[in-house]
């Protein structure tokens, strides 16, 4: 009979984390067909039945836990060899992933983050899809909802507002022109909603959320942004109220197993502050010059 691979039972711990197929889904980057398909293969390969399927999701069975137990064991074993690997190879590598604008606050503000008398590095993904964990793509992600994972730590920061924006001052002779991400690489609520409340205003799209803000300046026309970015700038100007239906919390995620490492608490201490003290623009509540 065939061993099961590491691949296999990382995915089978996703599912177990994720009560189902949808979540494992998202933490995996495979679709549910796919999930599913390998976990038939994996009870067939142990030769017993892992899971309980039902319309609800996929709860464990008695030797599905007792696996999911083992595998935490090994789970642990694994990151402590990687942390020991590490340690031979110098510095320590804290992976951050967070989206185009959190990043944006991030890396100007990197010397608060990571300094040179740190004896860390850091390394910054950035990206609109949601911030993976499970496989310790990322160390610490940023997510705009309460992370579900019963293997993650949050820390709420506090809330994020949008709204649109145009150049300050700037008029336009006809209708408003919106620029939008492309349809296919809007990910994110406030990019898919240019889309879904005016698409046939839209007259510039760009494939990156970081364009908005540079098309915006130029005068080319309206975009949604976050308040935090578009109230920081003095040349931008909002264009009506807050969107409210796009406000979501923020929060800070980490491996519960990993959060006590010092390098990656001496992170999340530091951005936990950062993006604390900036809780009244990621709120939508204007700086004084506006």
């Amino acid at each position: 009979m065939k061993n099961a691979t590491w691949d296999s039972y990382q995915l089978f711990l996703d599912v177990a984390r994720g009560g189902g197929l949808t979540g494992a889904a998202s933490s995996s980057g495979l679709s549910p067909a796919t999930i599913g398909r390998r976990m038939l293969e994996l009870e067939s390969q142990v030769g017993r039945s892992l899971f309980q399927r039902s319309q609800t999701g996929y709860a464990l069975t008695g030797d599905g836990q007792e696996l999911f137990d083992q595998l935490l064991e090994m789970e642990a074993a694994a990151r402590k060899v990687d942390s020991w690997q590490r340690d031979t190879q110098g510095a320590a590598i804290v992976r951050i992933a967070a989206g185009t604008w959190v990043g944006w606050l991030l890396s100007q503000n990197m010397p608060s983050i990571c300094s040179e008398r740190d004896g860390f590095r850091i390394d910054l993904h950035l990206a609109e899809r949601r911030a993976s964990l499970a496989h310790r793509e990322s160390d610490i992600g940023i997510r705009a909802f309460e992370p579900e994972e019963i293997n993650l730590a949050a820390i709420r920061t506090g809330d994020v507002a949008y709204a649109a924006y145009q150049a300050r001052n700037m008029r336009f002779a006809g209708p408003r022109r919106w620029i939008a991400v492309a349809e296919e690489e809007a990910i994110s609520a406030y990019l898919r909603w240019p889309h879904q409340k005016e698409r046939e205003a839209i007259a510039v799209t760009v494939n990156r959320p970081r364009s908005l803000h540079d098309l915006v300046l130029a005068g080319a026309g309206v975009a949604v942004l976050p308040c935090f970015v578009g109230d920081l700038e003095p040349r931008l100007e909002r264009v009506g109220e807050e969107v409210a239906s796009l406000r979501h919390g923020q929060w800070i995620v980490m491996n519960d197993a990993d959060r006590h490492r010092r390098e990656i608490r001496t992170v999340v201490d530091r951005m936990t502050r950062l993006l604390k003290s900036h809780a009244d623009l990621f709120a939508g509540n204007r700086p004084t010059y506006i």
